[in-house]
């Protein structure tokens, strides 16, 4: 197998008995359940977790698994990154009931990992023009590289990310099943470079270190990448790209529907933003931040994001990473530069260094939250403005409005969005001036 591609014609979606077919392909060239070369005793399927459950990964997942079952040992191991393990009940929410709960893995990125090569520090330096030049360890969760598996299904949607630009392909291995230092200085490097000239884009500084390390450290593994694009229809998630293979052409095709499709590109700013978290995929800001990443391009000058967070009840998904955004807060790049430079736990997380400069406006306009569990001390503790639920509910809850452009009754102008995870918003000035 090559690659296979499918892509749903105009205004509809491929139909899971196509995406099933398209499987069944990808499996061809392997002899599932037999010795040799081309055997398959043993596969792995590493998709994202229940946060990306727009992805379409739960259903394609459950459907590899169903045809590899009876032939093969399967494992699955969700790319959770810093991510909380997944309950029981996302499980199934998400991958359905018929894998067995002891088929999945919970990555942890600070003890699961083992190194498998490192990016110099003169390569860090050149994809960043001179801004960071620290040597990079690829280390990935210790079954991918040493587990023995004869196939390895990485599965993920292809849609604009804010630290790599658009996100999957090696991503899922490189960042979502890697350790801290991987974690930590990739991020870093995004936030370093900027998050509003990588958004949306392909070759991102930190996509050229994952490049490297999938060149020179991932490519002798049996990797097959599966790759989404969806969009939102009238019955839900729609599923209009797949592209499976193993080279990076698959992702670059990929890349070139996700911008025909997850860019909403506008003739003016908004002035006034509200974006609505769906509580069962977003529980904290770490995630639920998202809100600010994917519509910052389009925010004009001094004016104001609304986020409602219902589900929202903890800053970081990871214990010390909370503590440490409750500590600093949002408080701008400038600033957190200046406390990353003199504290030793901002210096050995710089994760929750860059998602603190992720989540701040840098001052250009005012982000409000409306959490489900935390107080407004808590919210304005790290810098963000607080309104109560049942007020942002009641003014502005998901059913009283359509995606897009709408007035509430008083005349006032505001920018809805459901769902910020499928895609990126930007005025079409500033997304020229990242451009040059």
């Amino acid at each position: 197998m090559d690659k296979v591609v499918l892509t749903a014609k105009e205004n509809s979606r491929i139909e899971d008995s196509d995406i099933k077919s398209a499987l069944e392909r990808s499996l061809e060239k392997f002899s599932v359940g037999s010795s040799g070369d081309d055997s398959l005793n043993r596969v792995l399927i590493i998709p994202p977790d229940h946060t990306r459950s727009h992805s379409y990964a739960g259903t394609i997942t459950a459907m590899y698994y169903e045809l590899l079952k009876d032939k093969a040992h399967v494992d699955i191991l969700p790319a959770l990154g810093t991510h909380e393990p997944m309950s029981e009940e996302q499980c199934r929410a998400m991958f359905g009931d018929e894998i067995p709960l002891e088929r999945f893995i919970a990555h942890n990125w600070r003890n699961d990992v083992v190194s498998v090569g490192v990016v110099p520090g003169s390569f860090v330096e050149k994809v960043s023009d001179g801004l960071l030049a620290y040597d990079i360890d690829v280390q990935i969760n210790r079954l991918i590289a040493e587990g023995g598996y004869d196939l390895m299904i990485s599965v993920g949607q292809v849609v604009p990310h804010e630290v790599v630009g658009m996100a999957n392909y090696s991503k899922n291995i490189l960042v979502g099943c890697a350790g801290s230092d991987m974690i930590n200085k990739t991020h870093m490097l995004g936030a370093v470079c900027g998050m509003e000239k990588a958004m949306g884009r392909d070759h991102s500084p930190v996509r050229k270190v994952l490049d490297y390390a999938q060149e020179n450290f991932l490519n002798k593994l049996p990797i097959v990448y599966v790759l989404t694009v969806t969009v939102t229809g009238e019955s839900g998630i729609q599923p209009v790209g797949l592209f499976i293979g193993k080279g990076r052409n698959v992702f670059e095709e990929a890349v070139r529907m996700s911008a025909e499709n997850n860019f909403t590109l506008l003739d003016r700013p908004i002035r006034k933003a509200v974006v609505y978290l769906d509580p069962t995929e977003f529980r904290s800001t770490w995630l639920g931040n998202k809100a600010i990443y994917r519509t910052r391009m389009a925010m004009a000058d001094d004016g104001e994001l609304i986020i409602i967070a219902p589900g929202v009840r903890k800053f970081g998904e990871d214990d010390q990473i909370d503590a440490l955004i409750r500590k600093y807060g949002y408080v701008g790049s400038g600033r957190i530069n200046e406390l990353t430079a003199k504290n030793d736990d901002l210096r050995e997380n710089l994760s929750a260094a860059a998602h603190l400069i992720h989540g701040s406006s840098e001052g250009r306009f005012r982000i409000t939250y409306a959490p489900g569990y935390l107080s407004e001390e808590e919210v304005r503790g790290v810098g963000f403005g607080y309104m109560p639920i049942s007020e942002a509910l009641a003014r502005f809850g998901p059913g009283q409005q359509a995606d897009g452009w709408n007035r509430v009754t008083d005349g006032e102008e505001f920018f809805y969005i459901s769902n910020p995870a499928l895609g990126l918003w930007a005025s079409r000035e500033r997304m020229t001036e990242n451009n040059e």
